[in-house]
C-alpha cells in the first residue's frame, strides 16, 4: 500500500489572526509539541477555525482541550465541568463507567484531594471533526507530582510519581458529551510503595461487594467456531490512507500474530513510551513488549475503537487509536504483577499515539493500565471463593 500523511485539510480561518498574537503557529490550529504551556492558552486570539457555540476565550479546538483541562485540574476550576459536560456524560476508565455530571465532579474532588500537588502537562492532541458535527480530540497528559495528603491510596508517604494519561473527548458546542480515560494508575501505585496485590484485592472486593461481576461468556471474538482469524482488518473507521496503513498492520500484528511486519512499520530508531513509564529503543525491543503482551491473553482479540490523525509541527503525522482487547489469561507475558495464568478472562482498554515520518513510526505512546487487569482477575478469583468453599464444606 502507498503510504501518504494523507490528513484532512485544516479548517480555513474564520478570521486571521493579528501575526504577535499567534506565533508560532500562523493561523493554523495549534500543535502541542514545540510550544510552551503560554502559548498554549493565549489570551485575545481570534478563531482559526469555526468554533461556533464554543466560549470566546478558545481559538481552536486544541486551544479548548488544553485550556479547559488546565482550569478544571491545575487551577481547581472544578465548577468548570457544569459549562464543559454535560449532565447525561457517559465517562469510560478501564475500571469504571461514570453515567452524569455530578459523578464526574465528586470523583475530579476526589483526586485533587489524594494529589494535590499533581500537575498535568499537555504532551500533545490529536484531534479531528468540525463545529458542526462535532469534534473528537485525543489528549496524552504526562502528570508528577507528590503523594502529600491521605486519599484513596491510603496514607501519605510524600513519594514522587510520573504517570500518564489519555482522555478520548467528544465535544459538540462547548460541551463534552463522552469520554474516555486511560491513567496508568499501575505506575502511580508502584512509584508510591504501595502493596500491589492487596490494593487491587481492595478493589476487587468493594466491587464485588457493590454488586459488580466478571462475567465470563466464553471464547473470544478472535475466531468464530474454528475459522482462521479475518485475513483483512475492518478500516470502516478510518479516513485516510495513512489510518488504513496502520488499522491494517495493528491486525496483522495483534490479532494474526504477524509480528514480523514490525521491520516494515517502525523506524530502527524508534522510540516507544509505555505503561510503568517504561521507554524502549528499536524494532527488536517494540516486537517483544507486542508479544509480551499477546503472550498473557493469546486468545485476545485487538478492535480499535476510534482512529484519528492531524499533521504534527515536528513533521510528518500523528495517529491516535483508542482499542480494546478481550480474552483470557492464559499464558505468561510482560506483565509480570499478574502471576501465572489464571484462565481469568479480561478487557484491556488502551489508547495509542503513533508518529510517522517518512512512512514509519518514530515515536509511540501507549497507555494501558496494568492495574485495572490485575483487579479484574482478583474480582474472578474472589468470585469463584464461596463455591471452592462449598466443595470443602461438603
Amino acid at each position: 500500500m502507498a503510504l501518504t500523511d494523507e490528513t484532512p485539510t485544516l479548517p480555513k480561518a474564520a478570521k486571521a489572526a493579528p501575526k504577535r498574537d499567534d506565533a508560532p503557529f500562523n493561523g493554523e490550529v495549534m500543535n502541542v509539541e514545540r510550544a510552551d504551556f503560554q502559548e498554549l492558552v493565549p489570551e485575545g486570539r481570534a478563531p482559526v477555525q469555526g468554533m461556533d457555540g464554543f466560549d470566546p476565550c478558545y481559538s481552536d479546538i486544541v486551544d479548548y482541550i488544553v485550556r479547559c483541562t488546565h482550569k478544571i485540574w491545575d487551577e481547581r476550576d472544578v465548577g468548570l465541568i457544569y459549562t464543559h459536560y454535560t449532565h447525561n456524560i457517559v465517562l469510560h476508565t478501564p475500571m469504571a463507567t461514570i453515567y452524569d455530571r455530578e459523578a464526574v465532579v465528586r470523583d475530579t474532588i476526589q483526586r485533587l484531594v489524594s494529589l494535590p500537588e499533581r500537575r498535568g502537562m499537555a504532551t500533545h492532541v490529536v484531534w479531528g471533526g468540525d463545529d458542526k458535527e462535532g469534534f473528537y480530540t485525543s489528549h496524552l497528559v504526562t502528570g508528577s507530582g507528590r503523594y502529600t495528603q491521605n486519599g484513596h491510596y491510603g496514607p501519605a508517604n510524600g513519594r514522587p510519581f510520573v504517570s500518564r494519561t489519555v482522555a478520548d473527548c467528544m465535544i459538540h458546542r462547548n460541551k463534552i458529551y463522552r469520554e474516555w480515560v486511560v491513567s496508568d494508575q499501575m505506575a502511580i501505585v508502584r512509584q508510591l510503595g504501595l502493596d500491589v496485590d492487596a490494593y487491587a484485592e481492595r478493589i476487587a472486593m468493594s466491587k464485588l461487594a457493590a454488586g459488580q461481576t466478571v462475567l465470563d461468556i466464553g471464547e473470544t471474538g478472535l475466531m468464530l467456531g474454528q475459522y482462521p482469524v479475518a485475513e483483512k482488518a475492518d478500516l470502516s473507521i478510518a479516513r485516510t490512507d495513512l489510518e488504513r496503513h496502520t488499522l491494517t498492520w495493528l491486525h496483522d500484528s495483534f490479532n494474526r500474530k504477524m509480528f514480523g511486519c514490525y521491520r516494515d512499520v517502525y523506524a530502527p530508531t524508534v522510540m516507544w513510551h509505555g505503561p510503568l513509564m517504561k521507554e524502549l529503543y528499536g524494532v527488536a525491543s517494540v516486537t517483544h513488549q507486542a508479544l509480551g503482551l499477546v503472550g498473557a491473553f493469546p486468545d485476545a482479540q485487538f478492535a480499535p475503537q476510534h482512529i484519528c490523525s492531524t499533521p504534527c509541527n515536528e513533521g510528518g503525522t500523528k495517529v491516535a487509536v483508542r482499542w480494546v482487547m478481550e480474552g483470557h489469561h492464559l499464558g505468561f507475558g510482560g506483565l509480570t504483577s499478574l502471576g501465572d495464568p489464571t484462565g481469568k478472562r479480561v478487557q484491556v482498554m488502551g489508547i495509542s499515539h503513533y508518529h510517522y515520518k517518512d512512512g514509519k513510526i518514530v515515536d509511540e505512546w501507549t497507555v494501558y493500565d496494568e492495574l485495572s487487569l490485575l483487579v479484574q482477575i482478583r474480582m474472578a478469583q474472589l468470585a469463584d471463593k464461596p463455591c471452592s468453599e462449598e466443595v470443602l464444606d461438603n
